[in-house]
């Protein structure tokens, strides 16, 4: 099974990715994490990564993709993946349908967690209240100024991909507001049905 899980920042995307990793035996994987693992590994694109990072410059599609592409053939990721932060361009996604018809695969479903931003903004800001009464750090990110800043970028990213892959039949979208375990019900509806109809 191969999905997409998107959701703005505090929206869940985390969690129920533990969740769908721990019931289907999928790795979740950030690009951000996959670039870091390759410019320690030393790999070919690793080291075009690092020389663009190293000038402060972000690294071009054509090369996060095939980051992507040389990760999912690795023997974990076998029985399918969860893509993290990727892609976030209607052209990343144009890229990653390319790589993955290259390798016969394909994409299974891309689910959104739809929240509430107010309620969302309410969420974040508690779980940092929690946080720093139980005397733990608080993530920079988890700011209010930032979330608010956060989530607009997600929106400008979304309303492009929301189209796309809704055009194509595998954008669902699930209440990220409810319980997790109501979430996670969500979602697993969602993907008995892309078995079903398999």
């Amino acid at each position: 099974m191969r999905l997409i899980l998107l959701g703005p920042p505090g929206a869940g995307k985390g969690t129920q990715s533990e969740r769908l990793v721990a019931k289907h035996g999928l790795v979740q994987l950030s690009t951000g994490d996959m670039l870091r693992a390759a410019v320690a590994a030393g790999t070919p694109v690793g080291v075009e990564a690092k020389d663009l990072m190293a000038r402060g410059e972000l690294c071009p599609d054509r090369l996060v993709v095939q980051i992507v592409g040389d990760r999912i053939q690795e023997s974990d990721a076998v029985r399918g993946f969860i893509l993290d932060g990727f892609p976030r361009t209607v052209k990343q996604a144009e890229a990653l349908d390319v790589m993955l018809d290259g390798k016969s695969l394909g994409l299974d479903a891309v689910i959104e967690l739809a929240v509430d931003e107010n309620a969302l903004l309410e969420r974040v800001e508690g779980r940092a209240r929690d946080l720093a009464a139980a005397g733990k750090p608080v993530r920079s990110d988890d700011a209010p100024d930032v979330v608010r800043k956060r989530i607009a970028d997600y929106n400008a990213v979304t309303a492009q991909l929301r189209p796309f892959y809704k055009q194509r039949g595998l954008y669902a979208s699930v209440d990220g507001m409810a319980p997790i375990d109501t979430v996670a019900a969500e979602i697993d509806g969602v993907l008995s049905d892309v078995k079903a109809s398999a």
